[in-house]
């Protein structure tokens, strides 16, 4: 069989449809977006589907779902499923990346910078 055969497997519709055993949409609701953050709760699994198994062994420290596509070389969608399949398990913990701290008022830390000059 030639590379180019292989690359075909690779990305083939129906090997996305095996992977995800046919289904399009996620198996509990879970609000999944690009930027979740998703953290294994323990090791892979014995007898564990190959996908399920690489996502536990690349969340050991947590990865946005877009970086799990990535490394995965597989579609958001397909990753999506199989999230909510290990969710859905309890093998992953999924939550909203931390918000970015907001700042207090300007005029507060002037005030505050006048105040300690004033010391």
């Amino acid at each position: 069989m030639s590379d180019a055969g292989a690359d075909w497997e690779e990305t083939s519709p129906e090997r996305l449809y095996v992977i995800t055993g046919g289904r399009s949409g996620s198996s509990v609701p879970a609000s999944l977006d690009l930027v979740t953050l998703i953290v294994a709760r323990s090791g892979p699994k014995p007898g564990m589907q190959p996908e399920h198994a690489a996502i536990i062994r690349i969340c050991q420290a947590p990865l946005s779902v877009a970086e799990i596509s990535a490394y995965l070389s597989l579609p958001v969608s397909v990753v999506t499923v199989l999230l909510s399949d290990l969710l859905a398990e309890d093998r992953v913990l999924a939550r909203a990346p931390v918000r970015a701290a907001s700042l207090p008022d300007r005029a507060l830390i002037e005030a505050v910078i006048d105040g300690l000059q004033k010391l």
